[in-house]
Order: C-alpha cells, then sequence, then structure tokens
C-alpha cells in the first residue's frame, strides 16, 4: 500500500480509512495480519482492533473478548519466540504488546485471573519470549501505577495496584530466576527495567504514605 506514490497512495490511504471507520472491520483483521506482507498496513490492521477494544469491548459479547484475547496472545507468542523474528517485527511486536495491555485492563484480575501466573511460567520455557514478557509487565506496572489516574475509577485503578501487589512475589521470583540463571544481555537487561519499574510501583504505592516507612522508601 504505502509504497505507491501520488493518486494511488492517496486511494490506498481512503480505503484503509473507510476500512477503519467500518464497526465490522475488526473482524477481517485476522485476515489482513495473516495475508498482507506490508508491515505498515499490518499495523494499521492492529489500529483497528485496538480502537475496537478501547470502545466497544463492554458490548462483545463474551466469546468474541476471549477470541480476541487468544488471538493476540498467539500472535505475541509467534512474534517473539526467537530472537531474529522478534527483531525484524519489534514495531509490530511492541503494537501488539500494547493492544494487550489494552485487553487486560479491561480483562485481569476478574475475567483473567491466571494471567500473571500464566506469563510467569511460559517465561521459563524460553529466554526470547521471556524477554518480551518482560516488556509487557513493565507496561502493565506502568500502566496500573503510572497512567491509571484520570484514565480508571478510583476504585478500579486501587483494585488493579492491590492485585499487583498482591501477584508481585510471583513476578519477583521470575526475575530473580532470571538474574541468576541467564547470560542472554538483552533478556538480563529488559529483566532489569522490569524489576526496577515494580520495585518502585510497589514501595511508592504501599510504603511512601506510612509515616514510619517515608524516609527509607524515599
Amino acid at each position: 500500500f504505502y509504497s505507491t506514490v501520488g493518486d494511488q497512495q492517496r486511494v490506498a490511504q481512503d480505503i484503509l480509512t473507510a476500512l477503519k471507520e467500518h464497526p465490522d472491520a475488526w473482524t477481517r483483521v485476522d485476515t489482513i495480519l495473516e495475508y498482507s506482507q506490508n508491515q505498515e498496513t499490518k499495523y494499521y490492521a492492529l489500529q483497528i482492533l485496538e480502537q475496537v477494544i478501547k470502545t466497544r469491548w463492554k458490548v462483545l459479547p463474551r466469546n468474541q473478548c476471549e477470541g480476541i484475547k487468544k488471538y493476540i496472545v498467539g500472535l505475541i507468542i509467534k512474534n517473539s519466540s526467537d530472537p531474529v523474528t522478534m527483531e525484524n517485527n519489534k514495531v509490530y511486536l511492541k503494537k501488539l504488546n500494547m493492544i494487550l495491555i489494552q485487553v487486560l485492563k479491561r480483562e485481569w484480575p476478574h475475567n483473567w485471573e491466571t494471567f500473571i501466573s500464566d506469563i510467569v511460567g511460559a517465561s521459563k520455557t524460553n529466554e526470547s519470549l521471556c524477554q518480551n514478557n518482560m516488556v509487557i509487565l513493565k507496561l502493565l506496572s506502568e500502566e496500573v501505577f503510572v497512567f491509571s489516574t484520570g484514565q480508571l475509577t478510583q476504585t478500579k485503578a486501587k483494585h488493579l495496584k492491590d492485585t499487583m501487589c498482591s501477584e508481585f512475589s510471583q513476578i519477583f521470583t521470575l526475575c530473580q530466576f532470571v538474574l541468576e540463571n541467564s547470560q542472554n544481555a538483552p533478556l538480563v537487561d529488559a529483566t532489569l527495567h522490569t524489576l526496577l519499574r515494580f520495585l518502585i510501583s510497589t514501595l511508592t504505592f504501599k510504603f511512601l504514605n506510612v509515616p514510619m516507612f517515608r524516609n527509607v522508601t524515599l
């Protein structure tokens, strides 16, 4: 699409825009992603899916929500299970990760109680997959502790923060496992960034407002 010039490029853009505005366009996303060889077209298709998650998730039938969840997870695994594929598709994978975060904001923990244990378990099977999972965990922490203000109700935000704190031990154990056993520099780097984000967020949320612990937390 985007390799054309002039009028052809404008026509291609108009087609994509019209597709994005069609209420059922998201049902064609899987076909576009499977058959398109153009990364920008695939990225555009992901934007369509992301918009549906942000605006229509609550009204979608439950089976469609579950289908989208499994589809996104499958794409992430497919694109992060080896370092070459992950590097070649890094922009695409980054968008997939962000879409998963949008799903988690609406599904976790009430409709996806096992998410943390699932991602921790999967991370121990493959270093490349683990590296991307660290990125996902870091993004989730940022979404819950940093960006939730103003985007979620106070009750929802607090529930996510409480849940994240209660699940922290699993994440810490995974980080410890990686740091003790891996010689993979990109994985270790991602793990350190994730661990730092969780430590800052957890300490700030749980202890900063308690006078007895404020100084040591700072």
